[in-house]
């Protein structure tokens, strides 16, 4: 019998979640994760059906329409939901078409400080001595500046347009990069395992990129998406002050910067886009909240 019962138990012993199932069970338990995902989709998917969903051309001008308030409003139109700016163009329309400035904006920096700052901060915390130092001090030296004064600089000094705005913004995101992915590279670059690649004769960039890299993924990757948020508010602030995106183009910023003449008589014009300044910030945050918690190993939670 008691063969019989260790059979039956073992058999019936359920399998240990894997580290996806961990990952997955870890992050939907954090439900302001789930809600800033779900705006984030729908934000994404927003922007890219805008074709298909706005109601008018964002550059169409609406000749006598001018600063028509949304339509719960007295005086608003049911043809413009979100009522219409000061040259009459629809609201609603630059506000969907603006989500793919905004966020593709914030996309190519993040992308382009996170492989930026990996590879200075790998190669900082590889060759500590004098490449290191002096990668820190420049680090250092940048990050000793206030990230909106140090991007308003840098873009005044490139000119205003999208390509500029990107690189802008991926230079002033550059720093957390770096310093996080030294720090976290030169821990890895103690272990054992390292020292067995090494041995076993790998090149630098094989030990670098292929052996170290994999295991600094899980605070960079939640380092991205507070670097993404900071992204799109960095490009509100810089279309806002006129050095991003130039109109008549539909990005956040830039009808923000737009609408700050007419916010005491017609609020709305900002109140719109702010929002959704506001809103896309807030869910990619919620986001890395989530990330974060579920790629921690001290704080996941096996059931």
């Amino acid at each position: 019998m008691s063969t019989n019962q260790a059979t039956v138990s073992t058999i019936q012993r359920p399998k240990p979640p894997t580290q996806w199932q961990l990952f997955y069970r870890t992050f939907c338990a954090n439900k302001g994760a789930v809600l800033g995902l779900m705006v984030l989709v729908a934000m994404i998917v927003l922007a890219l059906a805008a074709p298909i969903i706005a109601p008018h051309d964002p550059y169409e001008l609406f000749t006598g329409k001018e600063q028509l308030p949304p339509m719960f409003m007295e005086g608003g139109d049911k043809a413009f939901p979100f009522g219409t700016d000061d040259a009459g163009r629809d609201t609603l329309s630059r506000l969907l078409y603006g989500a793919r400035y905004s966020l593709f904006i914030g996309l190519c920096a993040t992308i382009l400080s996170m492989l930026g700052g990996i590879s200075l901060g790998l190669s900082a915390a590889f060759w500590a001595k004098r490449w290191g130092k002096a990668v820190m001090l420049v680090n250092d030296i940048l990050m000793s500046y206030p990230s909106l004064l140090l991007a308003i600089i840098i873009a005044a000094i490139l000119g205003p347009s999208m390509t500029n705005t990107i690189i802008t913004i991926a230079l002033v995101c550059l720093p957390p990069f770096i310093r996080l992915t030294r720090a976290t590279a030169m821990v890895e670059l103690q272990r054992d395992y390292v020292t067995a690649a090494r041995v076993m004769g790998a090149g630098t960039p094989r030990l670098l990129f292929i052996t170290v890299l994999p295991n600094c993924l899980a605070p960079l990757i939640v380092q991205a998406t507070m670097i993404f948020s900071a992204a799109i508010l960095e490009a509100g602030a810089i279309g806002f002050l006129g050095f991003g995106v130039q109109p008549p183009d539909a990005e956040w910023g830039a009808m923000l910067g737009t609408a700050r003449q007419y916010i005491q008589s017609n609020v709305w014009l900002a109140i719109f886009p702010g929002t959704a300044i506001f809103l896309s910030a807030l869910a990619v945050n919620l986001t890395g909240d989530g990330l974060r918690d579920a790629l921690d190993p001290k704080l996941k939670q096996v059931s």
